[in-house]
């Protein structure tokens, strides 16, 4: 079970901060001095707890949720750490910078995620990016605008599912710096596109954590299990 102690309000005020000031630098420093006032899941049940039993149990309730999030961001911010293992031709200094950017922001929420877990989180994935060809920018933007809507989509799947309101506005203010990052990818392969690609009321898609792993699961080399995942 999900649960927080008297000092809620610090500690969100914490997370808030750490989402707020999404250096890697500033936030690895940060996390550092500051992860006992962090909320974490770690006086959660036992049967709440990730298993390796049929996979990498995410958990139920808030836990998997929080674990599903984990899960999304550890593979974003793989993919773009590998972008900058050996850059793609012709990439630009303006690409380099804002690319790196994305990149920090994407470990700042992985860390945030594990941090606040605790020993509640699921251990790291291992992931393949064999599919992904990243000498080449079309490759490379292509994977990072798929990753960016999928990002987006699962957040706006996965909002309806979260009980706990601090942890639905946390998740609220992560979905919409995915939504810059989805923005500025299209505005890369196609200037003036940054807007495409919404519904008849100008919303994004949502999407499921199943309909979500369907997808992201062609780079999870990890088992895991969502059964135990919210779904209503």
């Amino acid at each position: 079970m999900l649960t927080q102690n008297s000092s809620d309000k610090e500690q969100v005020a914490v997370a808030e901060g750490i989402i707020k000031n999404v250096s890697r630098r500033n936030f690895l420093g940060y996390i550092g001095g500051a992860s006992a006032l962090l909320f974490t899941v770690a006086a959660c049940k036992k049967d709440d707890m990730p298993s390796t039993n049929n996979g990498v149990d995410l958990g139920k309730d808030d836990v998997g949720i929080l674990n599903y999030a984990y899960a999304l961001e550890q593979i974003e911010a793989a993919f773009y750490t590998k972008i900058f293992e050996s850059p793609f031709s012709g990439i630009t200094a303006a690409e380099s910078a804002l690319l790196g950017d994305i990149r920090d922001h994407e470990v700042a929420h992985r860390e945030f995620f594990k941090a606040a877990l605790a020993g509640g989180a699921i251990p790291a994935l291992e992931l393949d990016f064999s599919s992904i060809n990243f000498g080449s920018r079309d490759s490379v933007l292509g994977a990072a605008k798929a990753f960016e809507d999928l990002g987006v989509s699962a957040y706006n799947g996965a909002g309806k599912l979260i009980v706990n309101p601090d942890y639905l506005l946390l998740a609220g203010k992560i979905v919409s710096v995915e939504a810059r990052h989805a923005a500025y990818i299209r505005d890369l392969i196609s200037p003036g596109s940054f807007a495409n690609d919404l519904d008849a009321n100008g919303l994004d898609m949502s999407r499921s954590p199943s309909e979500v792993f369907a997808i992201a699961g062609t780079y999870v080399k990890t088992k895991l299990n969502i059964s135990n995942l919210p779904t209503s």
